[in-house]
C-alpha cells in the first residue's frame, strides 16, 4: 500500500511540474526595467510617444477561447489605480500584439477585438504618465487566457466592469512589471 501511495505522489507531482503557466514577453518591455519613451503618454505634461508595447505569448492553457491584454498602474494617487489599456476579445489562435496595436479606434487590432475606454477618457493605448516628483509607478502588463470566445459590453463599459467579466473566465494570467516615474 505504501508504495502505490508514494508512486501516486510521484506522479502527481511530476504532472503538476510539467504544466507551464502562460508566457509574456516583450520586445519593448523588460520586467523589471524602466518604460521606453515610446511607451509613456504624449500629453498630461508628459513627453512620450504613446506607442503600446509589442506583446507575445506562449504555453497557452488547454481551452483557451480567447485573449484579454491590459495596462495598469496600481501606484497612482486615485484610490482605484488607472488602467492604461484594456483590449478584449483577442482571438483563441492570438499569439501577441504588434507595437501600436493599441491606436486610438484600434485599426491595427486583429478583426473581432475591441478595447474598453482606459482612464484617460478614450478607446486606446493611454502611455505612463505619473505625477511629477513621484516614486516610481509599478506598471503592469498583463495578458490574460480565457475560457470564452467573446465577451459583450456595452459601449461605455468601465474597467471594473472589464475586469469583472475577464476575471469570471480567467484560465491563466502572466504580467510584465515595468517601474516608472519618466515624464
Amino acid at each position: 500500500m505504501r508504495l502505490n501511495q508514494f508512486v501516486l505522489l510521484t506522479l502527481l507531482g511530476l504532472l503538476a511540474c510539467s504544466a507551464q503557466a502562460i508566457e509574456l514577453s516583450s520586445s519593448d518591455i523588460i520586467e523589471g526595467k524602466t518604460l521606453n519613451k515610446a511607451q509613456l503618454f504624449n500629453q498630461w505634461g508628459c513627453s512620450g510617444e504613446n506607442i503600446s508595447p509589442e506583446l507575445s505569448w506562449s504555453n497557452v492553457p488547454e481551452g483557451t477561447k480567447s485573449f484579454a491584454v491590459t495596462m495598469y498602474d496600481p501606484d497612482a494617487p486615485t484610490g482605484s489605480g488607472w488602467w492604461h489599456w484594456l483590449v478584449i476579445n483577442l482571438p483563441a489562435n492570438s499569439q501577441g500584439l504588434a507595437a501600436n496595436a493599441g491606436l486610438k479606434g484600434g485599426a491595427n487590432l486583429p478583426e473581432g477585438t475591441s478595447m474598453v475606454t482606459n482612464d484617460f477618457g478614450f478607446k486606446g493605448f493611454g502611455g505612463a504618465c505619473p505625477p511629477a516628483g513621484s516614486a516610481p509607478h509599478n506598471y503592469q502588463i498583463t495578458v490574460y487566457a480565457l475560457d470564452i470566445a467573446h465577451i459583450e459590453l456595452p459601449d461605455n463599459a468601465t474597467a471594473a466592469l472589464a475586469g469583472y467579466n475577464i476575471y469570471q473566465h480567467l484560465l491563466d494570467k502572466a504580467t510584465l512589471m515595468a517601474p516608472t516615474n519618466a515624464r
